[in-house]
């Protein structure tokens, strides 16, 4: 087995624990290599054609495999179960304190993530994408790489791409991985803002691949946006976006009441909400700001 670190010229002891590691392990094949353009899909583009294997196992950063990761995977690609095989995130506070803690909760919650299954607990299958995954060398050559005009969503659409050419990404739940969630809000309305920024791009070249869970957000804060101006002059518009924001709110604070006594975590019951309507409305709001800039699209080749 070999281990291909992109690394985009990080100045925070990156390179220096790589070297730790590797001096500890002195017999694992290990190479780095520079990511110039500092985006992911790069990175991975780097790391496949430097890959000599014919297996290819993804692994990104604020994530830690589980022992039997790269068997499980490599398992599945041989028993002939999916082009892209990946698995489940057990999901676990990217810092200290209740509001780390909460938005680890939100990541894993059907109200914050709709029916994302590999966050949930799911049943192996065929699936639209899988954190990571792994797929044989030449798939990549098959449909291209990964397209390096997203920084974002450039899984989802390379998983777009296999599934347009008739090949199965599948879920395997014994796959399993632990990611570690933005450790406050405004890390987490920057992450989910470029989610929905880059989704739409992604969507203007597979239009079809869109889920009620991504449509919902822009369409509540289009909704909310269209409300606020209308009650300007309209009191009718007053009341609905009154009663909206209402429903809204007891929504998520029921989700946090149930959360916060199953986990036996009190703070959950603001903590929850808070962290799901920050992932609300910067997706929806980062989906919005895109659909209205109108960027120009190249076609991946």
């Amino acid at each position: 087995m070999e281990i291909i670190i992109a690394d985009a010229l990080s100045q925070d002891k990156t390179r220096e624990l790589i070297n730790v590691f590797h001096g500890d392990h002195p017999d694992l094949r290990l190479r780095v290599v520079d990511n110039v353009r500092r985006i992911i899909p790069a990175a991975l583009n780097l790391a496949i054609g430097q890959a000599r294997g014919q297996i290819i196992v993804r692994l990104d950063a604020h994530s830690q495999p589980e022992p039997e990761y790269v068997e499980r995977c490599v398992r599945a690609l041989e028993a002939g179960k999916g082009a892209n095989v990946g698995g489940v995130w057990q999901i676990r506070p990217g810092g200290t304190g209740w509001i780390a803690e909460s938005i680890a909760a939100a990541a894993a919650h059907p109200l914050g993530v709709g029916d994302a299954l590999y966050r949930l607990n799911p049943k192996a299958g065929a699936v639209d994408t899988v954190p990571f995954g792994a797929f044989r060398r030449e798939l990549a050559d098959q449909i291209g790489g990964f397209d390096e005009t997203l920084l974002a969503n450039e899984d989802y659409e390379f998983n777009a791409r296999l599934r347009q050419t008739g090949g199965v990404v599948w879920l395997d739940p014994e796959i399993r991985s632990i990611y570690f969630a933005r450790a406050s809000l405004g890390e987490l309305g920057r992450q989910y803002w470029r989610y929905g920024y880059w989704k739409w791009r992604m969507l203007r070249r597979h239009a079809g691949t869109i889920r009620w869970r991504q449509a919902l957000p822009p369409l509540f804060v289009a909704d909310l946006m269209l409300l606020v101006i209308l009650s300007i002059w309209f009191a009718f518009a007053r009341w609905v976006v009154s009663l909206e924001i209402i429903g809204y709110l007891l929504v998520l604070l029921a989700g946090g009441a149930r959360a916060a006594l199953r986990a036996r975590k009190p703070f959950l019951l603001l903590g929850l909400p808070l962290s799901i309507l920050t992932m609300h409305l910067s997706w929806g709001s980062g989906f919005l700001c895109s659909l209205l800039a109108r960027p120009s699209i190249q076609k991946h080749g």
